[in-house]
């Protein structure tokens, strides 16, 4: 890693943090967690993993004060990977848990996706690539992901990089400056997954952000 750079994982009791770690680990990425503001406000690189209820996720960042710093690190520029659950927390809100406001980076709400559509959407699917980006980048169009959930963002502007489909079409990934996230599972979709890490870790470690 440049400059002995580190992977901050967001720890407040994510499933799927320990299969993030081992994925990044595999590609000899060194990684720590980061449970406290203090912590989340130092890191020079952010992945939000996700698993679970947009309400229970929003609840226990606001008890443990990490909310506002999250906001902070992505307004100064902070690379920030969302994963999964991560991906909707940056909208503004959720038909999950409509009293809970989301970290409202990114305007816009998350929506169930429809009940004729087998629930939850779980299993491999290819995306629709619709403008280009750094995180797919040298993956193969043909190439499927693994998803995990029942709701999703129909639409997030021109942050949308990819779409997929499940009863209705939903936002599969998006990318706005140094903001990514994926609604599938990097860490369970094979090489493919493996590469969307890996893109992400280089353009952190480029530091064109900065």
């Amino acid at each position: 890693m440049k400059d002995g750079m580190k992977v901050s994982l967001i720890e407040y009791g994510a499933g799927n943090l320990p299969s993030v770690e081992r994925a990044l680990a595999r590609q000899g990425v060194e990684t720590e967690r980061a449970g406290t503001p203090d912590a989340v406000a130092a890191a020079g690189v952010l992945i939000l993993p996700g698993v679970g209820h947009f309400g229970q996720l929003m609840r226990t960042l606001g008890s443990r004060g990490l909310l506002e710093p999250i906001r902070q690190a992505i307004s100064n520029g902070v690379p920030l990977l969302g994963i999964c659950l991560g991906l909707q927390a940056l909208f503004t809100s959720s038909a999950e848990a409509p009293e809970d406001r989301g970290l409202d980076v990114i305007s816009g709400t998350v929506d169930s996706l429809p009940v004729t559509a087998k629930l939850p959407h779980m299993g491999w699917n290819q995306l629709r690539r619709v403008r280009p980006s750094t995180l797919l980048e040298g993956i193969p169009a043909s190439a499927y992901f693994y998803f995990a959930h029942s709701y999703a963002a129909l639409d997030a502007g021109k942050a949308a990089i990819a779409m997929c489909e499940h009863g209705v079409p939903f936002v599969a990934a998006l990318e706005s400056q140094s903001l990514f996230a994926v609604q599938f599972h990097p860490e369970k979709s094979g090489d493919s997954g493996a590469r969307v890490l890996a893109n992400f870790v280089a353009y952190a470690a480029a530091g064109k952000h900065r």
